[in-house]
């Protein structure tokens, strides 16, 4: 039995009791049954509120878990630890992590004492599979 259905069924025997309208004691009856009907539907409304927020916050929680999984999925794949190198800078001695892109361009200066760093590609066979597949 629901909340509202409890405030309905006090009503009813409040009502069945035949008290007379006019004294204070069934005004007052009255006036709390009044009280409980409107706390009734009140949690009642809050109640299917609080269920169409849940719904809601599940769902967000769904679509943020597979957000999740597609953004730390490419994070973990683009920053695979085998695509940096490790650079030191013969002025300060600073250690730089380098990625391809930075090796091909040739250079970049030294983050700390802005010494030019310049890196040399060699074509030749370095022993990567790259270089044995070209063969």
């Amino acid at each position: 039995m629901t909340l509202t259905e409890k405030a309905s069924y006090l009503r009813g025997l409040a009502d069945g009791l035949g008290l007379d309208p006019e004294k204070a004691e069934t005004k007052m009856f009255n006036a709390i049954m009044d009280v409980i009907d409107d706390l009734a539907l009140t949690a009642s409304d809050t109640e299917d509120s609080l269920a169409l927020l849940s719904e809601q916050v599940d769902a967000i929680d769904e679509d943020l878990d597979e957000l999740e999984s597609v953004v730390y999925e490419d994070e973990d794949d683009e920053f695979d630890d085998d695509d940096f190198f490790e650079v030191t800078c013969p002025a300060c001695g600073e250690t730089i992590c380098i990625d391809d892109s930075i090796l091909e361009e040739g250079s970049i200066n030294c983050p700390k004492c802005n010494e030019l760093l310049e890196f040399e590609i060699d074509d030749e066979d370095c022993g990567c599979e790259d270089c044995r597949s070209e063969d």
